[in-house]
Formats: C-alpha cells, sequence, structure tokens
C-alpha cells in the first residue's frame, strides 16, 4: 500500500509523527519525571581573559547544566566589586565579567567566582599581562609573523626544485618518503597539541571530539576536492605532479593555519618572546614543508611555470598569517582545537595520497629505503621543531 504513496508525502509523514512524539515528551516530560535529588550542579569557564590596567575582564561560560548566578568575585584572594552576570547565567550563555583590580605585570592571579550557592569556580592567570588592542598595528604584526613564519621558509624549501630534477628514480621514492615523515610527523604533533587545548576548553561544546570532528571534516572535503581535481584533469598529460603537490600545499597551508593559531594566542596573553631566534627557527622548521610540496613535481618531471610554483607557496604558508590573526583576536580552545585537527585531517589525506608514489617495481610501498626515509623524514622535523618554542 505505502508504494501508491508519493515519497514526499510518506517521509514528511513520518518526520512530523517524529516532531509530534518529542514536543509531547517535551511538554508532559517535566510533569511525569521526578525532580532531580541533590544540589544544582553548577560549572562556569571562563573562555577569554583580557587585561587592561587596573581592570580583568574575563568572559564565562555556563557549561553545566542548571543556570549560575555569580554573587562575589575574588581576587588574591581579595573581594572585588564587578560588572556584569547581573542575572543567572543559563546553560551555554555567556556573560562577560569586569573586575576592578591593580593588577601588576608579571604577577600570578587566581581568580574566585563565588555562586548564590556558595559554590567556588576558580580560574588561574599564570603570568598577568596587559592584552595588546585588536588594532591595525596588531593585524600589521600578525600578517609579519606569518609572513616570517609561513610564506618565506617555505618558498626558501621550494628553491630546492632544480637540484632535485638531477636525482635518479630511486632517490625520488626516498624524496616522497621523506616527505611521507615530515607530514606523519606534523599529523601526531597536531593532534597532541590538540588534544591538549581541547583539555583546557570548558567542554561546553566538545573536547577531544572537536579535534576528531576537524580532522574528520578535513579529510572527507580533501578528498572530494581531489576526486574532483582527478576527473577534471583526467586524460591530460602531466596532471598527477601537479595535482599531488596542489593537495600537499592545501594539506600543509591548513596545518600552517593552526600553527599561526599558537603563535597568535602566544602573544596575546604575553607568552611569545618576538626575536630573531624564533623568526629563525621556525624558517628552518618549515622550510622542510617546501621540500614536500615540490617533490611530487620531480616525481614527474613536470615543469611550472614561477607563477604557479608561487601560488603553491602562498597556498601552504599564507594561512599561517590568518591563523596568527584569529589566534591573537579569539581567544577561544574550543576553536583551536577544530582548527588543528581540520590540519590533522589534511595531513593525514595528503599522506594516503603520497603513499602510492613510494612503490617500486615489483608494488612494494615499504622496504629498507622507504622506511629509513621515512624515519629521517619525522626526525628531521623533530629535530627543527626544537628550535621552536610557542
Amino acid at each position: 500500500m505505502t508504494e501508491r504513496v508519493p515519497l514526499w508525502a510518506l517521509a514528511g509523514g513520518v518526520f512530523a509523527l517524529i516532531a509530534a512524539v518529542l514536543v509531547t515528551i517535551a511538554v508532559i516530560g517535566d510533569e511525569t519525571l521526578p525532580d532531580r535529588a541533590g544540589p544544582p550542579i553548577e560549572e562556569l569557564a571562563v573562555e577569554k581573559t583580557k587585561l587592561e590596567p587596573n581592570k580583568i575582564e574575563l568572559t564565562v561560560r555556563n557549561t553545566g547544566p542548571d543556570e549560575v548566578q555569580v554573587a562575589q568575585v575574588f581576587v588574591a584572594d581579595s573581594y572585588v566589586d564587578f560588572d556584569g552576570a547581573v542575572e543567572p547565567i543559563g546553560r551555554l550563555q555567556s556573560e562577560t565579567i569586569t573586575v576592578d583590580f591593580p593588577w601588576q605585570e608579571g604577577q600570578p592571579y587566581l581568580v574566585s567566582f563565588v555562586t548564590s550557592t556558595g559554590l567556588v569556580i576558580e580560574h588561574q592567570i599564570d603570568a598577568a599581562v596587559e592584552t595588546p588592542d585588536t588594532d591595525g598595528d596588531l593585524f600589521a604584526l600578525m600578517a609579519l609573523l606569518g609572513l616570517y613564519v609561513g610564506v618565506i621558509p617555505i618558498a626558501l624549501g621550494m628553491l630546492l626544485l632544480p637540484a632535485m630534477r638531477r636525482f635518479r628514480p630511486t632517490w625520488i621514492r626516498a624524496v616522497m618518503a621523506v616527505t611521507v615523515g615530515l607530514l606523519a610527523f606534523l599529523a601526531v604533533d597536531a593532534s597532541l597539541e590538540g588534544f591538549e587545548i581541547a583539555g583546557e576548553s570548558g567542554g561546553a561544546f566538545g573536547g577531544n571530539e572537536l579535534v576528531l570532528l576537524g580532522a574528520g571534516l578535513a579529510f572527507m572535503a580533501l578528498t572530494a576536492v581531489d576526486r574532483y581535481l582527478s576527473n577534471k584533469s583526467e586524460g591530460e598529460a602531466g596532471s598527477g605532479g601537479a595535482r599531488l603537490a596542489l593537495m600537499i600545499a592545501i594539506g600543509i597551508g591548513l596545518h600552517n593555519m593552526g600553527e599561526g593559531l599558537a603563535i597568535g594566542s602566544a602573544y596575546a596573553i604575553g607568552e611569545l618572546a618576538l626575536g630573531a631566534a624564533l623568526v629563525v627557527g621556525f624558517a628552518i622548521h618549515n622550510t622542510t614543508e617546501g621540500f614536500a610540496i615540490v617533490a611530487p613535481l620531480v616525481r614527474d618531471n613536470e615543469r611550472p611555470t614561477i607563477g604557479r610554483l608561487a601560488l603553491l607557496g602562498v597556498i601552504a604558508g599564507a594561512p599561517a598569517i590568518l591563523g596568527a590573526i584569529i589566534g591573537a583576536t579569539v581567544t577561544n580552545a574550543e576553536l583551536s582545537a577544530f582548527l588543528l585537527g581540520i590540519g590533522v585531517g589534511a595531513v593525514i589525506q595528503v599522506i594516503v595520497q603520497i603513499a602510492p608514489s613510494m612503490r617500486d617495481a615489483a608494488g612494494r610501498t615499504l622496504d629498507a629505503m622507504t622506511a629509513s626515509a621515512i624515519a629521517a623524514g619525522a626526525i628531521a622535523f623533530y629535530l627543527t621543531s626544537l628550535l621552536v618554542s610557542v
């Protein structure tokens, strides 16, 4: 009988029934279910801390199931007047609380929120430092940092292309394996950083799940892009290496956005010492990413124009600028974890694409040479990461 009913009517009827049942449960649920025993569950997470002379501004979010009414605020065990959060804060709602306090630069402070039920919720400021103004000077500085640590190092690494063209076929397999090692270290490093940041979040929108969600979405999205480019360029001579180089640049670019995010966030809270050592360290560290981008071009003996090489460098390096600006202006652990997850998923997808390039004449992906090259790539990236501290 259902075969005679139009598909739209059948599906619409089912969704209408589901909606009706859910609405009914929502209406009668409070009356038919008993009240929860025990005291209210009150949770507050500080998502952003902004320090100005004699003033501390905190953006808090209710991450628990019950409303939270902030009754008192203490800083360093001293009662302080505060503005904001006059009404109870509902679940997942956020409020900005401003307290007047003569803080001193570099000193740690413990901020305590006392709720109307007497619960004390604490937030630690490790080292007080004035928050930089969000203006053109800050944007210019973050853009300069992104240029130093992203675009320029990758461009320097791509300069090895002419020399790599003289490599033997066996050496090309080794270069591709080194690329896999570099990217694998990137994925592991970004995953650990993402999980660490997720652990510091309030958990209102998820913690580690956001890293995994970002990774999954990025992997699927880049897979779709690769399939589209593959179908579009099918039959064109010399398109495989160019497509793979583009995908590597995109993957590295998404990772560098997370790297820029860490730089911007560290600068905003005063944990980043700007100087030549930082810039040189990042330059050495990220130069290896330029090698990875041009490796597929060498493998397929392709000769792209200077403009196309420049575009690949911008795709891979420029996201560091965007990440630095976001990190310096938007302090949000959930967003940081999600963006780092995106970088992880992008890098993993690129590894999947590169792996077939490592096969020998017998079809083996891993042998003594490629395994050693993968290890060498990971070790090289690890050693250069020691030069960077963010």
